[in-house]
């Protein structure tokens, strides 16, 4: 599987972006998708991740209430919404993979995309 993550920009705080995390494969729909964030000089933290088949959806709290984590199978994509926006979400986004279901643990990830930069000012 390979992932292609996009979406990121600059945004002042309280606004919204939706990134999207493109996978290659046929087998999509049998993977977990974990989005992940990594701030300069920091560890890369989790953010979000959902099951296989969507029905199965959770978030840091530092997000819950204002990130939405969502899949369209069909177009072999995983969505992240982000609302209310803050500076203190500013970094790179990442989004991974791995087989079933999520972990917030970046390590049980098999695949990872690239990453996409989110700056949000004040």
């Amino acid at each position: 599987v390979q992932l292609q993550a996009s979406g990121g920009g600059l945004v002042q705080a309280g606004g919204s972006l939706r990134l999207s995390c493109a996978a290659s494969g046929r087998t999509f729909s049998s993977y977990a998708v974990g989005w992940f964030r990594q701030a300069p000089g920091k560890e890369r933290d989790f953010v979000a991740h959902i099951s296989w088949g969507g029905a199965s959806t959770v978030y840091a709290d530092s997000v819950k209430g204002r990130f939405t984590i969502s899949r369209d199978n069909a177009k072999n994509t995983v969505y992240l919404q982000m609302n209310s926006l803050k500076p203190e979400d500013t970094a790179v986004y990442y989004c991974a993979a791995k087989m079933e279901y999520g972990s917030s643990w970046p390590n049980n990830y098999d695949y990872w995309g690239q990453g996409t930069l989110v700056t949000v000012s004040s």
